[in-house]
C-alpha cells in the first residue's frame, strides 16, 4: 500500500509514521550494546520520537522542557512510553550513530525520486548552510572575528524538481564545501553551483570525467579564453541570454581548463557568466538560465527549515546529537510534504502546532489543512 495514500493521512500521525519506519531499519542496524540491555529503560523509539515531538512543538525551547513534558499522559500515550529524565536525555545523543536516521532519510528521498518525472539528468543545487551553536560546543569552533564563533555546517544537494534534498551531510563550520560536494559526486548526475563551486577549474573537469553534468556560475573577473562564439535561439534571447561561446578557463601559464560553454545572461544588476560541459544540442542557453535561477530554491529551503521547523533552539550538543536534531528535522520536513503534497507553510505549520498543543481535534486539523490548501491552489497552478 502506498504510505502516503490518503486514508493513511487522515490522522497525520507523523510520530507514528516515523516509529514505524524506525522500526524497520533498526532490526539491521549495528547499535551500540547499551541500547539491547535489559537494564535501560530509555530506549531508542522513546528517545527520538520525544525529540522528534520537540521539534514540531512551538512550546519546547529545552531539553529540560521536553522531559518535563514527558512526563505528561498524552504524551506518553502517543509519543514515548514513559518519562524521560533530563540525564538520560542527554546521555542518549552519545550512544546513538546517525547514520541509523539517514537510512530513514534516504528512504523518504527515494520514495521522493519515484514521484519525479522522468527526465535523462537528475539536477541537484548543490549549496551549504550555516548554524551558529551554542559557546559549550568547543568542537564547532568555526573563526575568531571580533568574538569567537561556534558553528555547524549542513551540505544539501537539493532536488530541482520536487525540491527535497538528496543527500546531506553535517560537519563543523570551517569544512570545505568543495571537498564535501567532491565526496558525495557520482557518475551520471548534474549539479547547479554559485560562484564558490566556479572557482576551481580542475574541481569542474574531474566532474567531466566522472560522466556527470554542471551548470555553476563564475566570477565576473575570471580569466578566460574564448575559442568559438556560439548562435542564439529566439527563445535564448527571451531569456535574456546575451551570448555563449566555448571557452577555457584561467591562465595557460598556470591551469587551463578543459573546454566548457559559457553562458551570458543579464539581470536587473548584472551579467551573470554561467559555465556548462553540455553541449547547445544537450542543454539549450534558455535552459541554463531557466536552471541558474532555480538555484535560489535551496536558499529559500534553508530558511524554511530554520525558521519554520523547530531548528532554532539546540537540543543537544555533542557533534552526534546535533546530526540527530537536523536528520530529525529533514525527515519530519519529507513527511510533511508528502503529506500536504508541497512545502508546508507558516500556516499549515501553525495548524499542525495547535494540533500538538491540544487546541484542534486531528478531524480538525484536517478540514483545516483542505482549506489552506484550496486557498493555495491558484498560486501553485
Amino acid at each position: 500500500m502506498n504510505r502516503t495514500a490518503e486514508q493513511q493521512l487522515q490522522r497525520w500521525k507523523l510520530v507514528a509514521d516515523f516509529k514505524e519506519r524506525l522500526e524497520a531499519v533498526w532490526s539491521s542496524a549495528t547499535v551500540d550494546r547499551t541500547w539491547t540491555d535489559s537494564k535501560r529503560k530509555l530506549q531508542v523509539a522513546d528517545y527520538l520520537s520525544l525529540f522528534l515531538f520537540g521539534l514540531f512543538n512551538p512550546a519546547v525551547r529545552t531539553m529540560q522542557g521536553l522531559c518535563s513534558a514527558s512526563r505528561l499522559p498524552r504524551v506518553q500515550q502517543e509519543i514515548c512510553s514513559q518519562p524521560v529524565s533530563l540525564g538520560s536525555f542527554s546521555e542518549a545523543q552519545h550512544l546513538l550513530d546517525p547514520v541509523l536516521l539517514e537510512k530513514i532519510f534516504l528512504q523518504l528521498q527515494q520514495e521522493g525520486q519515484t514521484k519525479l518525472p522522468q527526465t535523462e539528468r537528475r539536477w541537484l543545487i548543490q549549496d551549504s548552510t550555516l548554524w551558529h551553536v551554542l559557546p559549550q560546543m568547543h568542537w564547532a569552533l568555526w573563526r575568531h572575528q571580533h568574538k569567537t564563533q561556534r558553528a555547524i555546517r549542513l551540505h544539501v544537494s537539493l532536488q530541482v524538481f520536487d525540491q527535497l534534498p538528496s543527500k546531506v551531510t553535517v560537519t563543523e563550520g570551517r569544512k570545505c564545501e568543495r571537498r564535501v560536494w567532491k565526496d558525495k559526486w557520482k557518475p551520471g548526475e548534474a549539479y547547479i553551483g554559485d560562484a564558490y563551486f566556479g572557482q576551481d577549474y580542475g574541481l569542474l573537469d574531474e566532474l567531466s570525467q566522472i560522466g556527470s553534468s554542471y551548470v555553476v556560475r563564475v566570477r565576473e573577473d575570471v580569466a578566460l579564453q574564448v575559442e568559438q562564439e556560439l548562435p542564439l535561439r529566439p527563445e535564448d534571447l527571451q531569456a535574456n541570454v546575451i551570448g555563449q561561446a566555448w571557452v577555457r578557463l584561467g591562465s595557460p601559464s598556470r591551469y587551463q581548463s578543459q573546454r566548457m560553454r559559457l553562458v551570458r545572461v543579464q539581470t536587473p544588476k548584472q551579467v551573470l557568466l554561467l559555465v556548462t560541459n553540455l553541449n547547445p544540442e544537450q542543454l539549450s542557453a534558455q535552459l541554463v538560465a531557466e536552471l541558474y535561477r532555480r538555484r535560489w530554491q535551496v536558499e529559500l529551503f534553508f530558511r524554511w527549515i530554520k525558521c519554520i521547523l523547530g531548528c532554532r533552539h539546540w537540543l543537544a550538543q555533542s557533534p552526534e546529537g546535533v546530526a540527530i536534531q537536523i536528520y530529525l528535522a529533514l525527515i519530519g520536513a519529507a513527511l510533511l510534504q508528502f503529506y500536504t503534497e508541497r512545502r508546508p507553510t507558516r500556516r499549515m505549520m501553525e495548524l499542525l502546532w495547535f494540533y500538538t498543543v491540544g487546541m484542534a481535534t486531528a478531524d480538525d486539523l484536517e478540514a483545516a489543512l483542505k482549506r489552506e490548501k484550496a486557498r493555495l491552489q491558484p498560486k501553485m497552478s
